[in-house]
């Protein structure tokens, strides 16, 4: 990468948007240099920190922070464009500023647009699009338009020196464990330092359910829900040998028994 190459942040919660955008990306301005990838808008503000991009694309809906929120730390640090799967309707909003935006599917034709509108841009300093942003954020809460709201899928996990990418769709439960959360599926246990709350935020609350404050279980890994000798509900998930305990506060979830 040369000192004169112009850098760019790619932020989705979904890998394969991510590489979409990347290969498109590198069809249209082959000089970009994108020098950092983010799951979401707490690690594209890390990332950005560290790498100091010209450019970030941010994707509107990602779990914990999204990109709005992200864009609100960014927007005097770098260029802004979001990804977003929002109806024509909604990206009106993106019309009349200095936010460029990318609608998903992401064809190359708007693709060309962008970077040729980021390429006279690149010579100025990023606008200040604060105001802006807070119209922005206020207009799609009021629409309500878009999607539904995309949830975690995915979890990163450390191996060894490795970092292990384990599908939600294997996990069997999460649970609290001192500084980390201990990450349970049918043949691994790891641990990692996302917390317990982090989790329950980021997590489809259909696919998983808490069941106690430590205890974070997928609900169709669920095989039966028991009485112990002292009355207490205790759940068994398929595929691990020990019973889970069901808080008082969280018996409502399984009232037929």
């Amino acid at each position: 990468m040369t000192a004169s190459a112009p850098t760019a942040l790619i932020a989705d919660d979904e890998a394969p948007m991510r590489e979409q955008l990347r290969a498109r990306l590198q069809e249209a301005w082959p000089g970009l240099q994108i020098v950092a990838e983010a799951a979401n808008g707490v690690e594209a503000v890390e990332l950005a920190a560290r790498f100091k991009p010209q450019i970030a694309f941010l994707d509107i809906r990602m779990p914990g922070m999204g990109g709005i929120e992200a864009a609100r730390q960014l927007y005097n640090r770098c260029h802004i464009v979001f990804a977003t799967a929002y109806d024509q309707y909604a990206v009106d909003a993106f019309e009349h500023g200095a936010i460029d935006y990318l609608l998903k599917p992401v064809t190359a034709e708007r693709l060309a647009t962008t970077c040729e509108r980021l390429r006279r841009r690149l010579p100025q300093a990023p606008q200040d699009i604060g105001s802006q942003l807070a119209q922005l954020s206020s207009l799609l809460q009021q629409q309500g338009a878009g999607p539904k709201r995309s949830y975690l899928r995915w979890i990163q996990a450390q191996v060894g020196g490795s970092l292990r990418m384990i599908s939600t769709r294997e996990i069997l439960f999460f649970q609290s464990d001192e500084k980390y959360t201990r990450v349970q599926t049918a043949t691994a246990e790891l641990l990692i330092r996302k917390t317990l709350k982090e989790l329950a935020d980021e997590l489809d609350p259909d696919e998983f359910w808490r069941i106690h404050r430590s205890t974070l279980v997928r609900v169709d890994a669920i095989a039966e829900v028991s009485r112990d000798m002292r009355g207490r509900q205790m759940l068994r998930v398929r595929n691990y040998p020990h019973e889970l305990e069901v808080s008082r506060n969280h018996a409502h979830l399984f009232q037929q028994m």
